[in-house]
């Protein structure tokens, strides 16, 4: 059974930084077309798309254009990173990590594409 598990949330101040971690547990096998996500929901909006990123070089990422220049995916085989830089309040947010299984790329910033989650970890950006 494929299980994800985040952390690295918590409290930080409007220009500050933080590094959310993603494992993924449970996985028999991979593929290099498996997508890594990242996905936010705040308590007044819908979840949202924030980066992707499939197999282990760059050539797939993406971002949201609100965090493109600020936020930094990686991964390795059972790991996901999301390094926020220059936070912002409007980033505040439950983020979830997510895995795509065998993910074709116009599918990697889709919700719905996504087969496992994990339970999430809040980020408050306040002063």
């Amino acid at each position: 059974q494929v299980q994800l598990e985040e952390s690295g949330g918590g409290l930080v101040q409007p220009g500050g930084s933080l590094r959310l971690s993603c494992v993924v547990s449970g996985r028999a096998n991979t593929n290099s077309n498996d997508a890594m996500g990242w996905f936010r929901q705040s308590p007044t909006g819908e979840r949202e798309f924030v980066a992707s990123m499939r197999g282990s070089g760059s050539t797939y990422t993406y971002y949201s254009d609100d965090v493109k220049g600020r936020f930094t995916i990686s991964s390795t085989r059972n790991m996901a990173y999301l390094q926020m830089n220059s936070l912002k309040p409007e980033d505040t947010a439950v983020y979830y990590c997510a895995l795509c299984p065998r993910c074709i790329v116009s599918s990697m910033s889709r919700a719905q594409y996504y087969g496992y989650w994990g339970q999430g970890t809040q980020v408050t950006v306040s002063s």
